[in-house]
């Protein structure tokens, strides 16, 4: 046993000696490990989700990865290899999420990273989807029932040990939802040194989650919000500051390619503003993978950007070598790392294991969590819904269409088109709702769970009245309302009978040609019928024309819908892509 223990203490010392290094002047540089993710969305079970990766012999290969026992596993890997290290996340840790989570209001993925070991987080825009009460909840603990839900229906629930940070969420009194930000140190005496973690979600958050659960709170400019934090975490002695937003961008690379090659998106201005003190930026909410030495792109503005894609498929294992005595990081460096967790088998064929990438056994404790919530929530998920012939994708096609957005719209459509309750003759819904394909088992059965991984939010359907003027007006802000533009739309997939094309090249206004319903134009002045689910008849995704909509009339969730337009169809066969049309410029 003393063996045992001497061993134990040689590599706690070895350890300490690594994270460590000499600074230019001979003082001791501190090397601190930053482990990083975002987008987990209450991922605990494997997701059967692949990353795309490349062996040593330069071959193409598919490595499952996820799970919430075999991503504790992994970050309990990196946090042994440096005594100095934090784990933070950027926002969306809960919330369409699948039901072993969903079913208990994301408590179990909350009481995960509590024994994972997270220490911040920024908020993100899902977090707000079951309101501010709740989400503050979340944060503090406790049973009291701020949803349909019923919470705490396993264990008595404690909240999270670790802070959400929320530096542009303003509340009514001026203040912050949450603090905006943290300081950690490490080291002792002479090389003790600190992190400024200032954390914040996008300011388009309001627009992309149920206006009543964000009332009374405001969203501020992102960057204004970091900057004017920076002079306080300077005199509070901060060496370093970290950035965690919800806000990414997209890229044309893979994981871990370092080349910040195609990088585009919301997170782009953000980072053109962001003062140069700044070093590290750990973002999220695009579900894509980077990491970029912003240096290439604006060599004023050196620091990385990094993202971990989605649902604890990855981890970002970031290294900082700061100086004591001269308070800044001499050094950084970021890679993806694949969680690899258990074979599965999808469309393509079997995703197996494989040596050529780190594998990691289940951590015990989280994984017998997951099996406990797993088993509750087992008769809802594995009830059988009905058959369908073949697969409904949610990717989209050259047009921006989906066939499952398309089926998703059709359900929305029979399930309120009784003319006797003033039924509709359209239906949108929006494809940032969609969240997964729908893949039958081998037998062509589909079950409650898959649906309501397909439309986790829980949705109401509403039916309005809309002029024709409206709903063009509406197909209009695909490519011109707040954050949809041309370069970035939010598509509206319609239902059956709705066709139409549309023209980027053409005058904002101007794109929308050839809208008709049933092979018949619409007219600006006539009056349609329109279903849609709760969140766009709120104006959700900058979609505001659909909130002028008169005589609204509440149905059924919108999973609901999909469930009975499964069922009435015996063998369900997927539509097939072609409403749409996007006119090619000359």
């Amino acid at each position: 046993m003393r063996i045992i223990r001497l061993a134990i203490a040689l590599l706690l010392g070895l350890a300490a000696m690594s994270a460590q290094a000499v600074a230019p002047h001979g003082a001791r540089a501190v090397r601190v490990s930053i482990i990083a993710f975002n987008d987990f969305h209450g991922a605990l079970e494997p997701p059967h989700y692949a990353i795309a990766a490349t062996g040593p012999d330069g071959a193409a290969l598919r490595v499952p990865a996820g799970g919430a026992a075999w991503f504790a596993s992994a970050v309990a890997r990196l946090r042994a290899a440096n005594p100095n290290h934090i784990v933070v996340a950027a926002g969306d840790l809960i919330s369409a999420s699948p039901l072993v989570s969903a079913a208990f209001l994301d408590e179990p993925t909350i009481l995960a990273m509590n024994m994972i070991g997270l220490d911040y987080s920024s908020v993100g825009n899902h977090e707000f989807d079951r309101g501010r009460a709740e989400l503050l909840r979340i944060q503090n603990g406790g049973c009291v029932q701020n949803t349909n839900r019923q919470p705490c229906r396993l264990d008595r629930f404690p909240g999270a040990h670790f802070r959400y940070l929320a530096a542009n969420v303003r509340t009514e009194n001026g203040g912050t939802l949450f603090p905006p930000y943290a300081i950690r140190s490490f080291g002792r005496g002479s090389n003790r040194v600190r992190i400024g973690l200032i954390g914040l979600t996008l300011r388009d958050t309001g627009t992309l989650v149920m206006p009543s659960g964000v009332a009374g709170l405001t969203f501020a400019d992102e960057a204004d919000s970091i900057n004017a934090l920076i002079p306080r975490l300077r005199a509070a002695g901060a060496d370093a500051i970290v950035v965690l937003i919800h806000q990414g961008v997209s890229t044309e690379v893979g994981y871990d390619d370092h080349s910040c090659r195609g990088m585009d998106g919301g997170l782009m201005p953000i980072l053109a503003r962001l003062d140069p003190a700044v070093d590290l930026v750990v973002s999220g909410h695009t579900h894509n993978a980077y990491i970029c030495d912003y240096g290439r792109i604006d060599p004023s503005r050196p620091f990385l950007v990094t993202s971990a894609g989605k649902n604890g498929a990855l981890l970002t294992d970031i290294q900082l070598s700061i100086d004591p005595r001269r308070h800044r990081v001499l050094d950084k460096s970021a890679h993806n790392m694949i969680v690899q967790s258990e074979a599965y088998r999808d469309g393509s064929g079997p995703v197996p294991l494989t040596s050529l990438f780190p594998r990691y056994q289940p951590n015990p404790a989280v994984a017998a969590l997951v099996a406990r919530y797993a088993a509750a929530a087992a008769p809802i998920i594995t009830r059988p819904i009905g058959r369908m012939r073949g697969a409904a994708m949610k990717e989209v096609v050259d047009s921006g269409e989906s066939v499952l957005g398309d089926l998703i719209a059709d359900a929305f459509l029979a399930a309120t088109r009784d003319p006797n309750a003033g039924g509709a003759q359209l239906a949108f819904t929006n494809q940032t709702s969609v969240r997964t394909d729908l893949v039958p088992a081998p037998d062509g059965s589909v079950n409650f769970g898959q649906l309501f991984a397909v439309q986790p939010f829980g949705n109401n359907l509403v039916v309005m009245s809309m002029t024709g003027r409206q709903i063009r007006a509406a197909l209009e802000q695909q490519f011109a309302s707040g954050s949809n533009s041309v370069s970035h739309p939010t598509m509206l997939l319609p239902s059956r009978g709705l066709t139409y094309s549309y023209d980027l090249s053409r005058p904002q206004g101007e794109r929308i040609l050839d809208l008709k319903l049933n092979g018949a134009p619409i007219s600006d002045e006539s009056v349609y019928r329109v279903a849609t689910n709760s969140f766009l008849a709120s104006g959700g995704d900058n979609f505001t024309i659909f909130r002028e909509g008169r005589d609204q009339r509440v149905g059924p969730l919108d999973v609901e819908a999909l469930e009975h337009y499964i069922v009435s169809a015996g063998t369900l066969v997927p539509p097939s892509a072609g409403r749409v049309t996007r006119v090619a410029p000359h």
